[in-house]
């Protein structure tokens, strides 16, 4: 059976989503793979993590910018420090800011409410917060988002949250909580820790309504 997956806000933590996927039994070619962006952080040793979201997607997933690679992207060459190759700067600028699928929109960020989707602001896609994930109202379909973590919008520390028409799933895996990966096909959370101790331990798997 084939199965929508979504994944966010990586942070340079790729051998955690490697391990993710492999404890999902992710099938590329049957099961369909979303990553909702900000697969680096500020430190140039994270920016590793873009070899392996480049083999995913050339293994049939699909990729949405962050704001961390849209910085990347206008960082200059002197910041870049030769830490990141031609190619994935390539990759990244032919990466788009959001995928509709239905009966998803996948984007990293969010939406602003009331505008359509052709005419989105791209610092939008990529920033937006409140704004979006604290606006009333259904959408014409579910945004699966990332960007902010879960634990500020509400939901407990390192859990998927959901609104309106909104699925969050960035748990924190940047700020030393989880990672996580969302089968939104069977609503199975897949997550590992991201701190210090026990690094991608404490594996969990859990339903999520």
């Amino acid at each position: 059976m084939s199965r929508i997956l979504a994944i966010s806000d990586i942070h340079g933590h790729a051998e955690g989503a490697r391990k993710l996927l492999r404890a999902a039994g992710y099938a590329p070619g049957r099961d369909e793979l979303y990553l909702l962006g900000d697969f680096i952080d500020w430190d140039s040793r994270t920016w590793r993590a873009l070899e392996y979201v480049r083999q995913l997607v050339a293994e049939g997933a699909r990729a949405v910018l962050g704001n961390m690679e849209r910085w990347l992207l206008e960082a200059g060459d002197e910041e870049r420090a030769g830490a990141v190759t031609a190619a994935e700067l390539e990759f990244l600028r032919k990466t788009p800011l959001y995928i509709r699928r239905e009966p998803y929109l996948f984007v990293h960020a969010g939406i602003r409410p009331g505008v359509e989707l052709a005419s989105q602001d791209a610092s939008d896609l990529i920033g937006i917060r409140k704004d979006f994930w604290g606006a009333e109202g259904e959408l014409p379909y579910t945004v699966v988002f990332g960007h902010t973590p879960t634990h500020k919008i509400g939901a407990p520390a390192g859990e998927i949250w959901q609104g309106p028409s909104k699925v969050g799933i960035d748990t924190g895996a940047k700020h030393g909580c989880r990672l996580t990966l969302a089968d939104l096909t069977n609503r199975q959370a897949y997550s590992c820790s991201t701190g210090d101790a026990g690094l991608y331990g404490d594996f969990r798997q859990s339903s999520w309504n």
